[in-house]
């Protein structure tokens, strides 16, 4: 009875005004009700790893407990577990004396975020750079230099630097300004550039002034400094319904948003920062997935089993249905089919369309979806099984996919998707779809797997050509890691592999997945260039043909 007050006291009046059954209605107000609370202030924009995500997490184990839904995460509990990989932090270990004084980490010096590991104890003067021992490096005449020139790599001139102290027998360098101003170095915690051959560190201006007055004189080092990872903790929500069946079905998605746009990805990108609500991205689609596991839980269909997942951290790449697909609960061979639902918050009423991606990974979906004879919008199919959605780690293991979703908006990315601009009924029309979907199939037996296409991965860049590989946006190394190659392109052709990692196409570095977009976009069909590749601890190069 509490749940069906608290719909019938949420229900908007867009709702109440459209002419659906009461027990649709019903499930209106539920979604209005989940929608509401995933995307409020309270949460803060459900960051992967940040409290906001784990009062969201507990919220959704809450619903599955109310269901009666079967824990499938870790240890017999709904949650599963898992690291994301927030950069670099200074090893807080790290420690720099000179003539026996501590510096202050991070606000006296920091070794640079592209640095290795390193230590030294030794006399040294600033003005005289032996071999054997560390070397101090003044940028303020490079600075000077470059003062005026837009095109000025600070990056580059520090790897260069470093690169000739370490030829000229230097184990370490310290790189200081020795004129006054706004220190142009920070650490970065998001570095994935090239990493230094040699450990170096950066005295920031009040370490140089207070510890190095002088210049001409000489001074006792010692110093140890380490980057480390800098890990948060996330976690997917997992419940099944037991059917005794042979076959799952497994029905997800992404219960994380923003934050606050931390990890750089909002669009907007000026101003102060605001808390990210991601009602339709993906609130909405937590909330139907919700509501479909109540209406399985009470469906007289038990052909199959239903594995219910809210994934974390898909903003940032996929990160938690990539982790469950290789650490899964459930033996994967026994998965039928994945359906996916991410944005299917904003459907038009005019146009009534929903896009149905992963329509090609298997021929059954044609006959499954034929057999649906009520329905209430338009479909827009995209045959491929890959896109920037939870669906593409279960179509890397060969799973034939499904793909909701009710299109782009202006607020997508923005502060100002928010739970008033819902369309609850366009829901409800989505889920009932995909109840039917699931229920009229009586065959119990498994879909034919079929690959497809691979769909471009959004991005700033704009290029006409494409490699036929598929990054792994989890890697947070420099390069681009290869989850996967497309038959009959390029890459395969030239004999890049699964697991290998892309580190420069041409003279461009790829020290990312959207430095490896913006490469290809220097490329046109026709080119040959050579890609640099890391298989292992080897180098490899292979001649690619556009």
């Amino acid at each position: 009875m509490y749940r069906i007050l608290c719909a019938l006291l949420l229900l908007s009046p867009f709702v109440s005004a459209q002419k659906i059954s009461k027990s649709d209605k019903n499930i209106a107000g539920y979604l209005q009700q989940q929608v509401s609370y995933l995307a409020s202030d309270e949460l803060k924009g459900r960051r992967a790893g940040d409290p906001g995500e784990l009062a969201a997490a507990n919220f959704i184990a809450s619903k599955f407990t109310e269901i009666g839904l079967v824990p499938k995460g870790d240890n017999n509990a709904y949650f599963q577990f898992f690291s994301i990989n927030d950069g670099k932090m200074i090893d807080p270990a790290s420690r720099f004396l000179v003539n026996g004084k501590p510096l202050a980490s991070g606000f006296d010096f920091f070794p640079l975020s592209n640095s290795p590991k390193g230590s030294a104890k030794a006399e040294i003067s600033p003005t005289l750079n032996e071999k054997g021992q560390p070397w101090m490096i003044d940028l303020a005449e490079s600075f000077e230099e470059n003062k005026n020139n837009p095109h000025f790599d600070l990056n580059n001139l520090l790897l260069e630097k470093t690169k000739t102290a370490a030829s000229k027998g230097a184990p370490s360098v310290i790189f200081f300004n020795s004129v006054s101003g706004e220190d142009k170095i920070k650490f970065d915690t998001k570095d994935r550039s090239e990493p230094l051959p040699i450990a170096a560190i950066y005295l920031t201006e009040k370490g140089r002034t207070r510890y190095f007055s002088d210049l001409s004189s000489s001074y006792s080092i010692d110093f140890s400094v380490s980057v480390t990872p800098k890990m948060r903790q996330a976690r997917n929500v997992v419940g099944y319904i037991d059917n005794g069946a042979a076959l799952t079905i497994v029905i997800g998605a992404h219960f994380d948003h923003l934050g606050y746009g931390e990890d750089g990805n909002s669009m907007i990108r000026t101003g102060e920062p605001a808390i990210h609500n991601g009602a339709d991205d993906n609130a909405s689609g937590t909330a139907s997935m919700i509501e479909l596991a109540f209406l399985m839980k009470k469906s007289k269909a038990k052909q199959y089993n239903y594995l219910f997942i809210a994934f974390s951290a898909e903003e940032l790449g996929l990160n938690g249905s990539k982790f469950f697909v290789e650490n899964p609960t459930i033996s994967l061979n026994s998965v039928n089919y994945m359906i996916n639902m991410d944005m299917v918050g904003r459907m038009n009423d005019s146009t009534k369309t929903i896009t149905v991606g992963g329509y090609g990974t298997s021929p059954n979906w044609k006959t499954m979806i034929d057999g649906i004879k009520k329905k209430t919008f338009t479909l827009r199919y995209d045959s491929s099984g890959s896109g920037p959605s939870d669906h593409t780690s279960f179509y890397r293991k060969d799973i034939p996919v499904l793909f909701f979703f009710t299109g782009l908006h202006t607020d997508y990315h923005k502060p100002s998707d928010d739970a008033d601009k819902i369309n609850y009924t366009g829901m409800v029309q989505i889920i009932r779809f995909i109840q039917q979907l699931i229920e009229n199939d009586k065959t119990s037996q498994k879909l034919v797997f079929t690959k497809t296409r691979e769909q471009q991965t959004t991005t700033s860049a704009r290029f006409s050509v494409s490699m036929g590989i598929m990054p792994d946006y989890s890697y947070p190394g420099n390069g681009v890691r290869v989850d996967g190659v497309s038959d009959n392109r390029p890459a395969k052709k030239a004999g890049i592999l699964a697991g290998d990692i892309v580190k420069q196409l041409g003279e461009h570095k790829t020290s990312s997945v959207e430095a490896y977009m913006q490469a290809l976009s220097k490329f046109k069909k026709g080119d040959k260039t050579t890609a640099v590749v890391n298989r292992g601890d080897k180098e490899l190069n292979f001649t690619i043909e556009f």
